[in-house]
């Protein structure tokens, strides 16, 4: 139940977040369709979001959290305060050392990364002067990673799950407000939206900082390289950059191969990832943060028995929220894509290729979400060196489907590989973790995942008759036509969901249900 409040408070922090992340990149699809603006900016913002995701959010969070739990069982806020300040001055050095590499060697960066763009007159120029504006954004979102593991570490979830709204909210108001003026003053409209990037940076750190400071944090400029905490996290860190970096060897294959796919390919991508990540964020990253701290302070104590039971209990809520949502994605992705993104240079010929890229990439749903759920439970336990395995194995099997299905199927054959991978990434790591704790409630999860997987293809079905039954009384495209079929085909397979669930005992949904309403 714990867990379940928890989860709630992100999700619905999570959900605020997400569904501006909708509204941004409407946004963004309304005055830059997918074209070759719009390519040049995903794959600028791409490059220091990869450092980002390789050691500031990712390993970071994943070995400060636990740190930072076991510190304040031994030291309390003070020990948990002087530790954040050292972990923050270090990010300032390491990352305005990257800033200052990215900003100076852009044009090879961007060259190798997305060596397709050079076909097209000005784009990959377009790409390298992006890069340099938003590179600072790494330096700005390590500080607001660190507040957010800290934040985590003392069980207080609902602000750092918000603060990336702080980003979507200022990339909303500088495109609606800017973007129409820039040309007057002679200025790219797409440079408008890089500038954004940086104010919803210095956003996320504003949120999280009078936070941090309720709870007694109070930044002091010192470093002590000798400190074992500070030591036991780049102990952590180290191969599990090594892991994350096998996530970014994918995405790099993959853009890779999309530059080279025409313009389009990698927007459609991207839109498409985005609209598959809302639910990650909500049924995957809600619980995996929830759950850490409690997984984190068993494992200080070698407590493995709970430490078990509390991935166990993570993992079968996880599903049961990810497997129906991975079937609501597949047979509504048309729908779903029309209504939130066709309007303005967004075409239906992008719509087509967005909802295909959707599909393939729905499955990687579960795969991603069990991801944040074990990997972080292995640096608990201090087995950081696992997820490289399993990472390293995600990316040979990414790199050569992707080579493989792109040539067959485009870049729809890229979300595919992707999400293969993420599922062979998500199965490793399960697979050791049952091995590191002697087992992981098989029977009971072998159970839950039929019956969730029964009760999430009924609603898939009521889902999908519900849309096409609807075109009837409610022909046309406008929003409100659109919107009404979506979302009754929704209401219509969350009802069959719900009563197909209850019809079939299954445990977890009953424990969601009473966490709903507990919450309330």
């Amino acid at each position: 139940m714990t867990l379940v409040r928890s989860a709630s408070v992100i999700g619905a922090a999570t959900m605020t977040s997400r569904v501006l992340g909708l509204v941004r990149d409407q946004v963004l699809a309304y005055f830059f369709g997918a074209g070759d603006a719009m390519d040049a900016f995903r794959i600028a913002f791409r490059l220091p979001n990869v450092l980002r995701d390789l050691f500031a959010e990712g390993a970071l969070s994943a070995s400060l959290v636990p740190t930072l739990t076991r510190s304040h069982i031994e030291g309390g806020m003070a020990r948990v305060s002087a530790l954040a300040s050292q972990v923050i001055n270090v990010l300032l050095i390491i990352s305005g050392l990257i800033v200052v590499a990215g900003i100076a060697f852009a044009h090879p960066l961007v060259e190798h990364y997305a060596a397709g763009f050079a076909s097209i007159p000005g784009k990959l120029e377009l790409t390298v002067h992006l890069t340099r504006i938003m590179f600072p954004f790494l330096l700005l979102i390590a500080i607001a990673a660190a507040l957010m593991a800290m934040l985590n570490s003392q069980h207080r979830f609902f602000v750092p799950a918000l603060s990336p709204a702080m980003f979507n909210v200022a990339t909303i108001i500088c495109a609606v407000i800017f973007v129409p003026l820039s040309s007057r003053i002679g200025v790219e409209p797409i440079f408008v939206i890089a500038l954004a990037t940086l104010v919803g940076g210095v956003g996320q750190i504003a949120l999280q900082w009078p936070a941090a400071q309720r709870l007694g944090f109070r930044y002091r400029p010192l470093l002590d390289l000798r400190d074992p905490g500070l030591r036991e996290i780049g102990r952590l860190m180290l191969p599990g950059i090594a892991g994350l970096a096998a996530v970014q060897i994918n995405l790099f294959v993959n853009s890779w191969i999309a530059a080279g796919l025409g313009t389009g390919a990698v927007s459609w991508l991207d839109y498409a990832f985005r609209l598959m990540y809302m639910p990650i964020g909500l049924f995957g990253i809600s619980i995996a943060t929830a759950a850490l701290p409690d997984i984190a302070g068993h494992a200080a104590r070698a407590d493995d028995r709970s430490v078990r039971s509390g991935v166990a209990g993570s993992l079968r809520m996880m599903l049961m929220l990810n497997i129906p949502a991975t079937v609501g994605l597949v047979v509504l992705a048309r729908p779903i894509v029309a209504l939130i993104f066709e309007r303005g240079r967004f075409t239906a010929v992008d719509t087509a290729a967005t909802a295909v890229a959707l599909s393939c990439y729905a499955p990687g749903l579960v795969g991603y979400s069990a991801v944040k759920l074990a990997s972080p439970t292995f640096y608990a336990l201090g087995s950081s060196r696992v997820p490289v395995l399993a990472g390293t194995a995600s990316v040979v099997c990414n790199i050569v489907l992707g080579l493989l299905l792109a040539r067959r199927l485009g870049h729809s054959g890229l979300a595919l590989a992707t999400a293969m991978a993420a599922l062979v990434n998500a199965s490793l790591l399960l697979w050791l973790l049952r091995a590191r704790l002697g087992g992981l409630e098989g029977k009971r999860l072998l159970a839950s995942v039929v019956k969730i997987c029964t009760a999430a293809a009924i609603m898939g079905a009521a889902a999908w008759i519900t849309e096409r039954l609807l075109h009837i009384p409610l022909p046309g495209h406008s929003t409100v036509q659109q919107a009404a079929r979506v979302f009754g085909a929704i209401g219509v397979g969350l009802a069959v969901l719900a009563l197909t669930a209850q019809a079939l005992r299954i445990e977890e949904f009953e424990r969601l249900k009473d966490g709903a309403f507990a919450v309330r």
